[in-house]
């Protein structure tokens, strides 16, 4: 028996510039109930799920929890045991005009939050801002997201304009919710690289994957992050000494989030994100746990190809995490992200065409209507505790093929057998589809 928990989700991360969100795309916000059913007919009742503020705030100061409560109360109600995310990504009010760049972000999210925990004392585990290094990165780094911000110097503004509050939450939240788990959601990264200039810069990219967390904590004796590292410079100039003022924030679990392309390589002539060289996955918990020593959720993955190559990523993943236990990881869930296919992700939500995104372990036809296939068939195995080495290895289609090239050597010892030909999703990405940090056909 695997002693991993197999744990459920549903995207929802909301445009601002076109006021839609993922659960509305897809239509969870009207079939929720049937969602939650096939999450339960695989066995799963342990779940990240969204409380979307855009909705619930979309005036300013004037809150709607109606939507809210009929699905946080029919969770608790009928057996679920919901993580809770109050910030998913870009779920902001609209009004925030100014996104995590807004000067009325702090007292807008704090009075939120406390509105929350007042509403929902029973919740048991919560997460107070999702991905925030990801988050910020692409909302004040890479200009992705709004407020397409770009540099580090806006990187650093947008962690100082929230990570200030996410802490302050996370200790009001030890009196208002004393019993509950604060889980720390984040992507879980290694960068490799080659030549003077990529091996520079992956050993910088190293060091910036803790940035954000390392503020909140306060290591580095309080300075929030290494005065002698490769970012140190950098920051000076970016203003990031103001890192080193942070109150420290409280966490009780380490989520980390990883997909194949949380492993770039770099050399002298750019990055991608297929590294010929991934860290297995265990080996890159492990980093992450022998560094903050807390208690592990494995709490996203997902793969974007057909649903067999999906059913053989679960496996990897699955095997990494029970290998990362046997190294002494206390590491006890698995969340696959999401259980329906999600939308808009090819374009990394700059469009909203609500393009089926196919990553989900029940896939989405053109109508909407969920499919079962042999990813939701692993799945179940999974949750009722078949352990990796007994789930199927379906033989990868392109483009996944070539995109996890890399990992062929940790995957050496499997039987593969040929994928099914039918029930294989929608949406499927093309041969010539590259992962990329950038945001795909946008005009």
């Amino acid at each position: 028996m695997s002693g991993i928990e197999i744990i459920g989700a549903f995207e929802s991360t909301y445009l601002p510039r076109h006021d839609r969100d993922i659960f509305e795309s897809t239509a969870h916000d009207v079939q929720w109930k049937q969602d939650l059913d096939l999450l339960a007919g695989c066995g799963v009742t342990r779940l990240r799920y969204p409380v979307r503020w855009h909705r619930v705030e979309a005036d300013e100061g004037d809150f709607n929890w109606q939507d809210t409560d009929k699905v946080l109360l029919y969770l608790r109600d009928h057996g679920f045991r919901p993580i809770v995310d109050l910030v998913h990504h870009t779920s902001y009010p609209r009004w925030l005009e100014g996104g995590f760049a807004d000067p009325r972000f702090r007292a807008a999210y704090l009075r939120y939050t406390e509105e929350f925990a007042k509403r929902y004392p029973w919740v048991e585990e919560y997460t107070l801002f999702n991905e925030p290094f990801s988050t910020l990165f692409l909302t004040g780094h890479e200009a992705i997201w709004p407020p397409y911000h770009q540099g580090l110097d806006n990187f650093v503004a947008q962690i100082l304009n929230v990570i200030p509050a996410v802490a302050e939450a996370s200790r009001a939240y030890a009196d208002l919710l004393p019993g509950a788990k604060h889980v720390w959601v984040d992507t879980c990264e290694h960068h490799t690289g080659e030549g003077a200039g990529g091996s520079a810069y992956a050993a910088m990219a190293n060091e910036r994957r803790f940035l954000v967390l390392d503020s909140f904590l306060g290591k580095h004796g309080g300075r929030g992050y290494d005065p002698d590292g490769p970012m140190a410079g950098p920051l000076r100039e970016a203003g990031g000494e103001k890192l080193q003022e942070l109150e420290p924030g409280r966490i009780d679990v380490l989520g980390l989030d990883y997909y194949a392309h949380c492993q770039w390589h770099f050399d002298d002539k750019g990055g991608s994100p297929n590294t010929p060289y991934p860290l297995p996955l265990a080996q890159q918990v492990y980093l992450y746990w022998d560094r903050y020593r807390l208690p592990c959720l494995l709490t996203e993955t997902n793969i974007r190809g057909r649903t067999s190559d999906r059913a053989s990523w679960f496996k990897y993943v699955l095997e990494q995490c029970e290998r990362a236990q046997a190294m002494g990881v206390p590491l006890d869930g698995l969340c696959w992200f999401p259980v329906i296919d999600s939308t808009d992700w090819a374009s990394l939500l700059f469009r909203n065409d609500g393009h089926i995104d196919p990553v989900g372990v029940f896939w989405l036809d053109q109508e909407l209507a969920r499919q079962p296939s042999v990813m939701s068939e692993t799945y179940a195995k999974a949750a009722a505790g078949t352990p990796a080495g007994e789930l199927p290895a379906y033989t990868l289609g392109e483009p996944v093929a070539t995109w996890l090239r890399g990992y062929q050597k940790q995957m050496s010892h499997w039987e593969w057998i040929p994928a099914p030909e039918a029930d294989q999703g929608n949406s499927l990405p093309r041969t010539e589809t590259r992962m990329e940090l950038r945001i795909v056909n946008a005009e």
